[in-house]
């Protein structure tokens, strides 16, 4: 289940990506200046960076039912919650209140990051106390 949800977020992730991304260029770069447009595409890059980690995370929970791998994934979807979703909100309201968020959602990556490094390492252990 916990592989499910992850798979699930990862695809609505991949949705927002592709539809705001596509707003964005035939959109938006009408609209928003050069400061505006390159908040966005930050946004979109870790944005796509995580969402395809998480979607391997969903896979290795399902090969390894790892409560590391689990938190990880879900501290990397806070972090795209977060860090992407200030930047939209930066870029399309000027609300300068967005940029305490961002840094929030950088940490969130960063214990996702740290959590599936854990998770990894702790799996060579399990293998060699096969052997």
């Amino acid at each position: 289940m916990r592989s499910r949800a992850m798979l699930v977020f990862a695809a609505v992730s991949g949705l927002v990506y592709v539809v705001l991304g596509a707003f964005g260029a035939h959109v938006l770069s009408q609209t928003l200046g050069e400061t505006e447009m390159s908040w966005l595409k930050t946004g979109l890059q870790y944005q796509a960076f995580h969402t395809l980690a998480i979607m391997a995370l969903s896979v290795a929970t399902q090969r390894h039912a790892s409560l590391w791998f689990y938190w990880s994934g879900v501290m990397l979807a806070i972090g795209i919650v977060l860090f992407s979703g200030s930047l939209y909100c930066l870029a399309l309201s000027h609300l300068r209140m967005w940029v305490y968020i961002t840094p929030v959602g950088g940490v969130c990556f960063l214990a996702g990051w740290i959590l599936m490094l854990s998770g990894a390492l702790r799996l060579k252990k399990k293998a060699e106390r096969r052997e």
